[in-house]
């Protein structure tokens, strides 16, 4: 299990480690991971995290595993713990409260499923402290025990990313957070996903494979290794659900869950989701060169400031009851506003 923290801000205070030191980070190596050196492995691992950065640490003596330092060559097998200490301590973070409208389809004493608007980032974070979906939630339920205001992601199991909408599980007891993990580590959810992509894909269906890791040349972005042990294993399978002239509306299922999996993907396979300012999406990537055209899409962006991606199914077995459990949600309104303009479009070409 990882304590995902951000390398640059650090949230828990630590009692210090033996010798002064501070523990910043603790990460268990999964039981499947290969054979890696331990620069390569954290920085996959940690958010903003540059392999410089972690080798500079190493040669401090501040990289230990199973609580010895390490170089940066050693490398990590299953079960190892590796740990990042540093002289000083974390930077305490506070969770402020606030009262941000929550659009919740089910709750119980045990969970509740949220739909997450577009735009709500999921848990605090580097340049984001406040007006969170976890700031919400500390709100909401303040008097549970486990949304305590120093822990940054109470109840989280899963994330799904800012401009991206649809339907979130978040436990309410630790049983409940334990058991949910556990299904998402193990693959047994079932998510379905809808977006809009660029372009006719050439099978009606498929199955998209290859390594997903962060970008040798744009740290803050990712992409798909094919070969080679970069990255982390990441399957996804989509099918056309319709095609609107120069996009297609397309379904997606999740058979593993990696930080923007479904957008890298589909821009590895040539159609990047419609106005996905980050893999390309927000140019005009199919269709004529007319400027009606180009207006056309343009404005489509406008009512759309945002990849065209929702979290459309959502089904886990709940952690007490063992009940099956299926969430469905409708398509947000600006995508629904977006895809009835494609369908004006392809029945009436005069728009070009």
């Amino acid at each position: 299990m990882v304590e995902d923290k951000d390398m640059r801000d650090d949230e828990e205070l630590d009692e210090p480690e033996e010798g002064g030191m501070y523990e910043h980070y603790k990460l268990e190596v999964d039981p499947g991971q290969k054979l890696l050196r331990v620069d390569k492995y954290l920085v996959n691992r940690i958010d903003n995290a540059s392999r410089s950065r972690i080798q500079a640490a190493a040669d401090a003596g501040n990289i230990l595993v199973n609580g010895e330092s390490v170089k940066s060559n050693y490398k990590v097998k299953p079960g190892d713990e590796v740990s990042i200490v540093m002289d000083f301590p974390r930077r305490e973070l506070k969770i402020i409260p606030e009262d941000i409208p929550l659009n919740i389809v089910y709750e119980d004493d045990e969970l509740l499923v949220v739909n997450k608007q577009p735009g709500l980032v999921v848990h605090p974070g580097h340049g984001n402290y406040t007006g969170t979906l976890v700031n919400a939630l500390a709100y909401y339920y303040k008097d549970l025990p486990l949304f305590k205001t120093t822990d940054p992601r109470p109840g989280l199991v899963h994330r799904i990313d800012k401009n991206t909408s649809g339907l979130m599980v978040v436990a309410k007891t630790e049983r409940a957070k334990i058991k949910l993990a556990q299904q998402f580590f193990e693959k047994t959810t079932k998510r379905q996903y809808v977006a809009l992509v660029w372009g006719n894909l050439k099978e009606p269906a498929g199955t998209i494979e290859g390594n997903i890791g962060r970008s040798m040349k744009d740290r803050q972005i990712f992409t798909v290794y094919p070969e080679g042990d970069h990255g982390k294993h990441a399957v996804t399978h989509y099918k056309v659900l319709e095609e609107l002239g120069y996009v297609n509306l397309i379904q997606c299922q999740l058979e593993t869950g990696r930080t923007h999996q479904i957008r890298v993907h589909m821009k590895y396979l040539g159609h990047p989701l419609f106005n996905d300012d980050t893999y390309g999406g927000d140019q005009v990537l199919r269709g004529t060169t007319f400027s009606k055209y180009k207006q056309f899409v343009h404005n489509c962006f406008k009512m759309l400031p945002r990849q065209a991606l929702h979290a459309k199914t959502l089904g886990f077995v709940h952690p007490v009851t063992g009940e099956e459990m299926l969430f469905d949600s409708e398509l947000p309104d600006d995508m629904i506003q977006v895809i009835d303009r494609w369908r004006d479009y392809i029945s009436n070409r005069s728009i070009d």
